[in-house]
């Protein structure tokens, strides 16, 4: 019987701790509460092949497309294939996805050939999913320590041993551990505008880098193209998310003139892939004068809203906004990492002992642009996966991470400079330079800005500067336009067979890409 200890408790950490547990001693350790992670958060809901007129070969199709030719194949299949039977298990934990009078219910989401994504409670999808495994989580006695923030992973002899974790009251105290499984989710708050919670500081992705971990394609940030941005309590702004579904449902975007402007960007509109939309509306926002667009769902009307987004409905009219009367306007935000801990199909990392799944990893599946929801499905299978693979040896990484004869990454380090670090400032700098829209003038200048900060202490701020750091060392190495990178100075994809870009620890590319 292993001790494992799981970090993070969204669908990805809950998962693999239940079925680690079925073998092995297991504790979670989450940074916040239990539900605090961006799970709960998730409005879109899941996909999965499980009716009749779809087809796993179809879902990984799909998959394959929005991925803009840089997906793993193997990863694509295990993540469609075992979709079905994943979210067959959620159903018998107590998930209550929708249901209408034909059984479960199913929406059709952007970029998808069939409507395949259930929902639960409208676009409470991650709300509920987050329920159900929190109860089961209790029912089977997993030990779970809340308010502890990870700072580092403890590494002996070549491979993990633990964790090192600072408590709520401010103790740092270790965990030992035979095998250590990060669930901690992304990095949303490397930008000025993201749907995340306050927590997705990139702590599990940064502190795999300590410890010797490769990680690979930092430079696929996915901006979801509507963010509703609503009055705060301390007088500024938050941001929220407007479901996908929204558009699938119907609802359409316009210009400051009314019209339907993404017709003439794709052939599917509203329901391109999502870095078409997020770049099809910056670029309209730049033509009104950074006006923002506005999402009309007028059309549906207040019932159906009211009904099918309950979430979002209630959001709206607690700040005071109609949208079944009026269109309510929108912006891009970041939403979600594809690139992570570079990991195999059962989420085993570079580091022997060392797992990690969900967002913080990177399989490849997503390839450079994620599938609308595909996040909740990555999470479910390979959290499975990888709690399967703990106590069987350990393999080398998989070729498209350490291609042979290829070197995996360069050493150059950036120097330290002396400027206080201020984390408004790194999400700005992060925002303008390494957003939707990016070129080699704005990425240098990211560079410099960033190096000129002095690194704080262990923390939250110190994970976001050094990934700061390394999302646009990456996003300066590939020079081409691929799914969610955009680089005006290189428009178009490059000629050739796709490049993942490596990171080896303590190192920022040059030019560091191994291939598919």
């Amino acid at each position: 019987m292993a001790r494992v200890v799981v970090v993070g408790s969204g669908i990805a950490g809950l998962v693999a701790a239940l079925r680690a547990a079925e073998r092995h001693q297991v504790t979670i350790v989450t940074k916040g509460g239990i539900a605090d992670g961006s799970t709960r958060y998730a409005q879109g809901g899941i996909a999965a092949a499980v009716f009749s007129d779809d087809s796993v070969a179809d879902h990984v199709a799909d998959t394959h497309r929005a991925g803009a030719g840089l997906n793993v194949v193997e990863a694509v299949e295990a993540l469609c294939g075992d979709g079905p039977a994943r979210v067959r298990e959620l159903i018998a934990l107590g998930v209550a996805f929708d249901r209408d009078g034909n059984g479960l219910a199913r929406g059709l989401e952007a970029a998808h050939s069939s409507a395949r994504v259930l929902h639960a409670g409208g676009d409470a999808t991650g709300a509920e999913i987050e329920r159900a495994l929190d109860a089961a989580v209790r029912e089977a006695g997993i030990r779970v320590v809340t308010g502890a923030f990870l700072r580092d992973v403890l590494v002996s002899d070549g491979a993990v041993s633990g964790v090192a974790l600072r408590l709520a009251d401010g103790t740092d105290t270790d965990l030992d551990a035979d095998a250590v499984v990060l669930a901690t989710g992304g990095w949303g708050q490397l930008y000025a505008h993201t749907t995340n919670p306050a927590i997705a500081t990139g702590d599990g992705v940064a502190a795999a880098y300590r410890a010797g971990a490769l990680l690979a394609d930092l430079e696929f940030t996915q901006f979801h193209p509507t963010a509703l941005r609503l009055p705060a309590a301390d007088g500024g702004a938050r941001t929220f998310l407007v479901s996908e579904a929204v558009r699938g449902e119907g609802a359409v975007l316009r210009n400051a003139r009314g019209e339907r402007f993404m017709l003439d960007v794709h052939p599917d509109a509203e329901l391109a892939p999502r870095d078409v939309v997020a770049r099809g509306i910056a670029v309209e926002m730049a033509a009104q004068d950074g006006l923002p667009v506005v999402l009309d769902a007028t059309a549906l009307g207040a019932d159906f809203l009211a009904h099918r987004f309950p979430t979002i409905d209630a959001a709206c009219r607690a700040a005071g906004i109609d949208w079944s009367r009026k269109p309510v306007p929108v912006t891009p935000a970041a939403h979600y990492a594809m690139g992570g801990v570079a990991t195999d199909i059962h989420g085993r990392t570079s580091l022997p002992g060392l797992f990690a799944v969900g967002e913080v990893a990177c399989t490849g599946a997503h390839g450079a642009n994620r599938l609308a929801s595909n996040s909740l499905l990555e999470g479910l299978v390979f959290a499975h996966r990888a709690a399967e693979a703990i106590g069987e040896e350990w393999p080398e990484p998989p070729a498209w991470v350490a291609e042979p004869g290829l070197a995996a990454a360069a050493t150059t380090e950036l120097q330290e400079g002396d400027r206080p670090f201020d984390r408004a400032r790194l999400q700005s700098i992060l925002w303008t330079g390494a957003g939707l829209h990016r070129d080699r003038a704005g990425l240098d200048r990211a560079a410099r800005e960033l190096a000129a900060f002095r690194m704080p202490e262990p923390g939250e701020d110190a994970n976001l500067l050094q990934l700061g750091r390394l999302v646009v060392a990456s996003a300066l190495s590939r020079e081409e336009s691929r799914g969610a990178h955009f680089r005006s100075d290189f428009p178009l994809p490059a000629a050739g067979t796709p490049r993942h870009t490596v990171l080896a620890p303590l190192s920022v590319p040059t030019e560091v890409t191994v291939p598919c």
